[in-house]
């Protein structure tokens, strides 16, 4: 695959690359770059996991060596699951499991845990350095990626969100930062100040965030907007058929579904016996009114059932992922 291919295949999923012609560049010249995310470990994985596992696949066909990064320091920092430790990272073994029962190439993939990046004192002089080139105010703006609010009555420990975020992508030593589009005010300050520092710029690659099925964020705490990895056959289909869905295409969570994991995953789909080879294809179609709303749910329904099948079997059959499973329900989502 030569280096203008690779590109390709990122912008087929990405939303945003800080450069191409960067990008480009280090496909020329790198064989096997290293890029990043990182994932809180915060309760029973969603849509969004599953379709972080189909871009990963799609990735990693460029040869790039992928981290994934189980931020439980983070998760701690932000108070999810109260800011118990030791359930965060009980969530964050559950995790891996999920990642293997989506199928992800665990030979090309490497699973770090932030714990071991916190105890080294080489990180925390990198955080500082950073620290000393962002303003307050600066780091107040980019508490989105904690998915918090300025302006609240924010604990001092927040403000380290952004910078220490900003130190894992040194750390790391990645030369992409592929995350989500949220995440794109720290991928902005990691290319500022990495030149300062003497570190390699990242290229910012972001992915687009899955839309709720009530047509806002999709919540782990609120479970009707979230199909989750180990919903029944019969409970996706339940969740489908009550989604919002607007006879337009903008702020469509069917629609948005339909196109950011049936055509990335199958390259597909069928209703009615209708087959779309595009997400064009769909939207044009949907917009004549001549797709009802109930057989365009069914059929993203039965696409995401195919999907998280082999997610359920792995957790019935396998007795480890089946004990964290239980244990990670039992959980109070706490944000």
């Amino acid at each position: 695959m030569d280096a203008e291919t690779k590109v390709e295949v990122v912008k087929s999923f990405a939303t945003e690359i800080i450069t191409e012609e960067e990008l480009l560049n280090l496909f020329e010249t790198n064989e096997h770059p290293i890029a990043y995310d990182g994932f809180e470990p915060s309760g029973l994985a969603h849509l969004s996991m599953v379709y972080r596992a189909i871009t990963l696949e799609r990735i990693l066909r460029t040869g790039v060596r992928f981290k994934l990064l189980i931020a439980d320091s983070f998760a701690w920092i932000n108070n999810k699951l109260g800011g118990n430790i030791e359930r965060i990272r009980k969530v964050g073994e559950y995790f891996i499991e999920v990642w293997k029962a989506l199928g992800v190439d665990t030979d090309k993939v490497e699973i770090v845990w932030h714990k071991d990046i916190f105890d080294d004192s080489e990180y925390w002089k990198k955080v500082m350095l950073i620290a000393k080139m962002t303003t307050v105010k600066r780091a107040t703006r980019a508490l989105i990626v904690a998915g918090r609010e300025e302006g609240k009555n924010n604990p001092v420990a927040f403000l380290f969100y952004p910078v220490m975020q900003c130190a894992d992508v040194f750390q790391l030593e990645v030369d992409i930062c592929q995350l989500g589009i949220d995440q794109r005010k720290v991928n902005m300050l990691a290319r500022e100040v990495a030149p300062r520092l003497g570190f390699k710029k990242p290229i910012a690659v972001h992915h687009p965030l899955i839309l709720g099925l009530n047509g806002g964020k999709m919540s782990k705490s609120v479970p009707d907007s979230a199909v989750f990895v180990h919903d029944s056959r019969e409970e996706i289909f339940r969740k489908m058929r009550k989604a919002y869905c607007p006879k337009s295409i903008e702020n469509n969570p069917v629609i948005d579904i339909a196109e950011k994991i049936t055509f990335l995953k199958f390259g597909n789909l069928t209703i009615n016996n209708r087959e779309f080879e595009s997400v064009e294809e769909l939207k044009e179609a949907y917009l004549k009114g001549e797709i009802h709303p109930i057989d365009l749910k069914n059929s993203v329904a039965e696409s995401l059932d195919r999907i998280i099948e082999p997610v359920r079997k792995h957790f019935e059959k396998n007795k480890k992922a089946r004990e964290l499973y239980e244990i990670v329900r039992g959980f109070e989502i706490t944000r």
